[in-house]
């Protein structure tokens, strides 16, 4: 008879909510020799008593209410690594197969079953467990635990770090947290939507099904808002993630996760993970998953809503100052706008980041910033400057660095400034930087600035015509101008020139 080979009966403990199941499984052990067999119905109960006193086998349904297997088989994996865990089911797929495996499941058993097939697996574990030593467990139970931690940390780490190096506005940010969520948990559909707490609705913004066009289906987004309003009322008045896992075999949703995002203690947003697959059941490793994306995404928008505030009010005063220059000097104003555009459309022009860009706009808006310093007398002169008044003008970029000085954010537009007028022989101002030494966002300033200099009309000289401006500028490619950078800018100044600002 099974079982007899053993001079300590081994400890199984049977999980399943279905009774005429649990009886099954139970008189087929016993019919092997196990007789030291605990019954439960569902995984809260299992874990319960597995707390109150380890076993040496658990078999667990898959689908059931409260706790499914998967859910029971990672609280167990953290509580005891080493307990073998054997997983059954009515819903057998590669899917499932594969994610009982991930999360240590030590075998799989599909249903319907013969009671010879599972006796043979039990047998077969406990005669493999009989050859280990406390040693050979201690070694797998540390081994297993370090896996967990290693495999814990390497996903939040790639959490913090798509979220932190995610550009652009607050839906591209919104979009990145909806694919690390189902990245992250496995989910199949994810559905991001807006609280608006005044009227106390929900409004869809971003619904997500893996691995598919999303386009076309807002109409199934807008109707899973409707579905789950009960549920995301329910989120909010408890004010922290919830889980959902159903045993029936209809529902749209056999396991469901919600998380809230919250700024300045305000609920705003909630993000919902939903599985059809009982093998994609969330578990509370998914929970903690969760809550690592909501609070470093709330994070994240927070710091950058607080970054805007700021950088807005900095970029307030700043152009403030230089509408106080344009009061001087109304060619001055006419310019920067002028070469704002010019700069920038020169940079996508050669494909520069969107951070380089804005870069670009700002030190392209504050470049003549230096001039606050610069007298009436020299600024406003009608004719030729002296070589004196000459010297006073060419100190206004490394005066506009200083401005900028005490500003941390500007620290990249800063070097724009100071060095919008070296030239690429190393003939420039302030410093005779040349070549590649001369930021690159710089030489990109320099020719939009000299080229909108010459094509406008000056009390002391008539504006040259675009062909002529163009062909100095070529002229004097490699000269003063980084030549890469004036084709760039050539290919784009028939379109700016028939669309001025």
């Amino acid at each position: 008879m099974s079982g007899q080979y053993y001079k300590n009966p081994k400890s199984i403990l049977v999980v399943d909510d279905d009774l005429s199941m649990q009886a099954l499984i139970t008189d087929g052990l016993r019919a092997g020799g196990y007789f030291n067999i605990r019954k439960v119905e569902n995984g809260l109960q299992a874990l319960e008593t597995f707390r109150k006193e380890s076993c040496d086998l658990v078999i667990s349904d898959l689908k059931m209410p409260g706790m499914g297997g998967l859910e029971l088989l990672s609280q167990i994996k953290e509580l005891n690594p080493s307990t073998p865990v054997i997983i059954v089911t009515g819903y057998p797929t590669i899917d499932t197969t594969v994610s009982s495996m991930k999360k240590g499941a030590i075998d799989f058993l599909a249903k319907p079953f013969t009671i010879n097939s599972l006796l043979f697996k039990v047998d077969l574990l406990f005669k493999e467990r009989s050859i280990l030593t406390k040693d050979d467990l201690n070694i797998e139970r540390t081994n297993w635990n370090l896996n967990e931690k290693i495999r814990k940390l390497s996903t939040i780490n790639l959490i913090y770090e798509q979220i932190e190096k995610t550009q652009g506005n607050n839906d591209d940010i919104f979009q990145e947290i909806v694919m690390l969520a189902l990245n992250v948990t496995g989910g199949e559909k994810c559905l991001l939507v807006l609280f608006d707490e005044a009227n106390d609705k929900f409004y869809r913004k971003i619904f997500k099904i893996k691995g598919k066009h999303s386009i076309g289906k807002e109409a199934e987004g807008d109707a899973m808002v409707e579905s789950l309003e009960g549920f995301f009322k329910e989120v909010i008045r408890k004010r922290d993630v919830q889980l959902l896992n159903s045993k029936e075999t209809n529902s749209p949703h056999c396991s469901l996760l919600c998380a809230p995002l919250i700024i300045r203690n305000k609920i705003f947003a909630l993000i919902t993970v939903t599985s059809r697959n009982a093998a994609c059941s969330f578990t509370q490793k998914d929970i903690f998953y969760m809550l690592n994306i909501t609070a470093r995404a709330s994070l994240h928008l927070e710091n950058k809503l607080l970054y805007e505030s700021f950088f807005g009010s900095i970029m307030d005063t700043f152009e403030s100052l230089v509408h106080s220059i344009h009061e001087r000097d109304h060619y001055t104003e006419r310019h920067s706008r002028h070469v704002t555009k010019l700069a920038v459309d020169t940079a996508r022009a050669m494909n520069c980041s969107a951070h380089e860009i804005e870069s670009l706009k700002i030190s392209s808006l504050l470049h003549d910033i230096g001039k606050l310093a610069t007298p009436d007398h020299v600024l406003l002169k009608p004719g030729s400057l002296t070589d004196e008044e000459y010297k006073i003008v060419k100190n206004h970029p490394a005066t506009g660095e200083s401005i900028l000085g005490s500003i941390a954010l500007f620290e990249d537009e800063r070097k724009i400034i100071r060095h919008h007028h070296e030239r690429w022989d190393g003939k420039g101002y302030p410093d005779r930087l040349s070549k590649d030494e001369i930021p690159f966002l710089s030489r990109i300033l320099s020719v939009a600035d000299s080229f909108n200099a010459m094509t406008t009309d000056r009390p002391y000289r008539k504006a040259l015509k675009t062909d002529e401006a163009i062909y100095e500028l070529q002229r004097n490619s490699n000269i003063q101008f980084d030549k890469n950078v004036v084709n760039a800018f050539i290919s784009i100044v028939p379109l700016e020139q028939s669309n001025p600002c």
